[in-house]
């Protein structure tokens, strides 16, 4: 295809293509698309759209042959069959726009040009958008594209073209714009390659009935092989560090089928916890970081930062910036943190200093991005607000001590602002990973004295933690001490993998939990169900529920 006859099919169509400025090798992750939160998506700051190409569809016609839109069209040599071999993406959806993406490999160095369409069917019989894009070999051959134009509360499903392959078809969906009765999502977090296989992502993969899926960071794990769990070697075999490192392990993870079919299935919204760069992230270094032999802390996380934004399906903003907010009509409003790497402090080395734990100047976000939470939050004229970030806001107390002082019971002053907000707010619900096993939480401000585990007194909002997707839970079980130490805990699993549904109506908001079995056995995952708990509309306290939300009738159907 020369590039002149390219040209002349583009003025043909109705399409408008526009390449933004690219980050080149600076590129990092970033925030939102910009705008306010009552019709677009709103980031931590000024967003700029990195290397994402912006492509705006058109009017739907009744015959892919004759909507003006370009056909694909190659006459050269057939590419490998490899080439979509870690296929295709969505993510980020707005409610009238949706990211899409794809990679090219293996490849030489140079762009290669590539094709998309995007339509309302899976026949691809009433497309709405469709043109040429080329890779980006300076984003590890990445294609990132911004589709505008599209209808709100709107499935859709997309498809690749590349040296004369085609991609798998991808399926997503656009968020609702005004009155929303109800939305339904899963979300997850912690995938340790090593221990397990990923039937968690298959389950919810298999689940039309979703209007997207939440992942909350842990994506992927940074050890070499035998570091943490054995059952499987990492790409490389080595502790990754370097830029090549980590685009060699993402690679790696895009590959795992059940991790594709999820990202095939739904858009995805997600945000890194500590893994994605190293152990026990913070602002100014982590847990699993040597400078002596891994070199400086800055260039590492640059290099992380980078790679996710190539390889996550994801609006991208300021480097190393992820956190944003998501509208969803009248009736959600999705706002994403990033707790571990971008304001945190050096996590306590003292459980027992009150004075340490309860340090004013301590900051578990930073306070450019905690004055950007408390504004979109405080100003959300939605009915809830779900706010989903990495590490346990609920006080966990085991003996006398904190359990935990990575989670915010290391940073208290900040959990008390965000407390004061909440309450202010009303209908706040919280989501968290990283702890590889179940909870629901009443956010209580004082889980031992005026708050009331009977009718909720005291508790300002409530919160949802997923189990991991295959990273191992606890190895011993402390569940009954827990329960017993923490009245506003209401339910934990401390072992079981699996994920949550999360059903928000105008009534209540439910989580379900999922457990799948068997994740060291390649072909396992038998689904059960673990438990259910709902929050009424105004109560911020948690019910135990006898079943889960029937799902809708009749979703669209998934991508062949």
């Amino acid at each position: 295809m020369s590039i002149s006859r390219r040209e002349l099919i583009r003025r043909a169509s109705a399409l408008s293509v526009s390449a933004a400025a690219g980050c080149g090798d600076e590129g990092g992750t970033g925030s939102g698309t910009g705008g306010t939160s009552g019709d677009a998506g709103s980031s931590g700051r000024d967003s700029s759209s990195g290397d994402i190409v912006s492509t705006t569809a058109g009017d739907a016609s009744s015959s892919g042959d004759d909507d003006g839109l370009p056909q694909y069209e190659y006459d050269g040599e057939l590419g490998p069959e490899s080439i979509f071999s870690h296929g295709v993406a969505s993510g980020d959806p707005l409610l009238d726009s949706v990211i899409l993406w794809t990679r090219l490999s293996p490849l030489g160095e140079g762009a290669v040009e590539a094709f998309f369409e995007v339509a309302l069917d899976p026949e691809f019989q009433m497309r709405v958008a469709a043109d040429y894009v080329d890779s980006s070999p300076e984003r590890d051959q990445t294609i990132k594209l911004d589709v505008e134009g599209l209808q709100p509360s709107t499935t859709y499903y997309y498809r690749f073209f590349a040296l004369g392959r085609t991609s798998p078809i991808g399926r997503t969906r656009t968020a609702p714009e005004g009155s929303t009765d109800r939305i339904r999502f899963a979300f997850c977090s912690c995938a340790s390659l090593a221990h397990g296989y990923f039937h968690a992502y298959r389950r919810i993969a298999a689940r039309a009935d979703l209007d997207l899926v939440v992942h909350l960071g842990d994506y992927i794990y940074e050890y070499g092989d035998g570091e943490y769990g054995e059952l499987r070697g990492y790409e490389p075999p080595t502790e990754i560090v370097s830029l090549q490192d980590y685009r060699a392990r993402y690679a790696q993870y895009r590959r795992e089928t059940d991790l594709q079919e999820l990202h095939r299935q739904h858009p995805v919204v997600a945000v890194w916890d500590d893994h994605e760069s190293a152990d026990n992230a913070y602002r100014d270094g982590a847990g699993n970081h040597q400078e002596i032999t891994e070199g400086e802390w800055e260039d590492r996380k640059a290099a992380a930062a980078r790679v996710y934004a190539e390889w996550m399906p994801m609006r991208e903003g300021d480097a190393a910036v992820i956190y944003r907010a998501l509208p969803y009509g009248d009736l959600m409003h999705l706002v994403m943190l990033d707790t571990r790497v971008v304001g945190r402090d050096e996590q306590p080395d003292d459980v027992t200093d009150p004075d340490l734990l309860d340090d004013p100047d301590r900051e578990l976000l930073g306070m450019e991005q905690e004055a950007w939470m408390m504004n979109e939050i405080s100003s959300s004229t939605a009915q809830w607000k779900i706010v989903g970030q990495q590490v346990v806001m609920a006080e966990v107390i085991l003996g006398e001590n904190p359990f935990n002082v990575d989670q915010w019971d290391g940073y208290r002053a900040a959990r008390g602002r965000f407390y004061d907000m909440a309450e202010a707010a009303g209908n706040v619900v919280v989501l968290t990973g990283d702890i590889h096993s179940s909870w629901a939480f009443d956010l209580a401000r004082d889980p031992s004295g005026s708050y009331d585990p009977a009718d909720g007194t005291g508790s300002v909002g409530v919160e949802f933690v997923t189990p991991a997707v295959a990273s191992p839970g606890f190895p011993f079980d402390a569940a009954d001490a827990l329960l017993s130490t923490n009245p506003h805990l209401r339910w934990t699993d401390l072992d079981q993998r699996g994920y949550v549904v999360v059903d928000v109506d105008t009534e209540r908001v439910q989580a379900s939990w999922w457990f799948v079995s068997d994740i060291e056995s390649p072909s396992g995952g038998d689904e059960s169900l673990g438990a259910v708990w709902s929050v009424a509309d105004g109560s911020n306290h948690l019910v135990e529920d006898d079943d889960p939300a029937e799902p809708p009738a009749n979703p669209p159907p998934l991508a062949p």
